[in-house]
């Protein structure tokens, strides 16, 4: 089966979502406790974007790397195509460089819970942002319900970890910032791949952005503020492969398919988060987090076949058409 074969089929959609969302859901709790291990507090911005842009720059470099390996021997046209610097850049600075700035700042302030509740809202950004790129996307009631019982499903995690709490503040501005980057950032991912292969095009932005975060932070606390060691390698080396391969495979998905029938499955992050934490970090999880999933797959399962019935009404008024 051909690559877009693949990312078009409903089975191919499931398990691919499933596994960049699984694997970004593990980033929080290997995040823990690398910090725990090289001595990064929760207020050492500077430490925690350096991190980052060592982490983003060394994912970055693995994609491109990658890509070459498997392109170098049937080069064409189509893999020879590179986006501009300056598009490039732009991408960069919004998909990686903002996001994760303001991420990481914004859960210093933020309750656990609510700040997965509006990092979730990422979902909603890409659905409205994508009418800027093809206004054929539209927000509809379906669309509207299966969102609703999205943000319904981390809100039952939050209730099962007894920490569901309503307050709006910096923090959770900073993360509704970085939700919007992110959301803006998918959908100009998905745009700019037509000009360019996607492990490419995702490779390359995010050193780019990587590098930005390190230019930021270094003047900040210098270029190795924990110590240089086995340790610090292997936190960095697990991170950038689930960056790599999530991002990879997100924005692989993302050019095969409508916004609105793939933004669903990013709600699955925030609970493969509690799930792998309780593994990883030994938190307690409750039955809530299956009333949690349940949730999410019914508001994925509504999304999908609100898209399915468009898809089919399309193509019975194009062969009314023709007959």
């Amino acid at each position: 089966m051909k690559i877009e074969q693949w990312f078009r089929h409903p089975a191919g959609i499931v398990i691919s979502a499933v596994v960049a969302t699984m694997l970004w859901g593990s980033a929080m709790p290997i995040i823990k406790i690398g910090y725990e291990d090289l001595g990064i507090g929760a207020a050492d911005y500077g430490a925690q974007w350096l991190f980052a842009g060592y982490r983003f720059t060394l994912a970055g470099l693995l994609l491109i790397i990658f890509h070459y390996l498997v392109t170098r021997r049937t080069a064409t046209t189509e893999h020879r195509k590179k986006l501009g610097k300056a598009r490039l850049s732009r991408l960069a600075f919004i998909q990686t460089f903002l996001q994760y700035l303001l991420l990481y700042v914004g859960l210093s302030y933020s309750t656990g819970i609510q700040g997965s509740i509006i990092v979730g809202s990422t979902s909603l950004f890409q659905m409205l942002s994508v009418r800027f790129v093809n206004s054929a996307e539209r927000l509809t009631v379906m669309k509207i319900t299966g969102l609703l019982l999205g943000f319904l499903g981390i809100a039952a995690v939050g209730i099962g970890k007894g920490d569901l709490s309503l307050s709006f503040g910096w923090g959770e501005l900073l993360l509704l910032g970085s939700a919007l980057f992110g959301g803006v950032g998918n959908v100009l991912a998905k745009q700019e791949s037509r000009h360019e292969p996607v492990l490419s095009l995702t490779g390359r932005q995010m050193a780019l952005g990587g590098i930005l975060l390190i230019v930021v932070s270094v003047p900040m606390v210098g270029a190795a503020p924990f110590a240089i060691n086995g340790t610090l390698f292997m936190y960095l080396l697990y991170l950038a492969v689930l960056s790599a391969v999530g991002f990879g495979i997100w924005n692989t998905i993302m050019k095969y398919n409508d916004v609105g029938r793939v933004s669903m499955y990013l709600f699955l992050i925030p609970v493969f988060g509690v799930i792998l934490s309780s593994i990883l970090l030994g938190e307690q999880m409750s039955g809530w987090v299956g009333i949690s999933l349940s949730l999410v797959v019914s508001g994925i399962l509504i999304v999908n076949r609100s898209v399915t019935v468009k898809t089919m009404v399309s193509r019975a008024k194009e062969d009314t058409q023709h007959s």
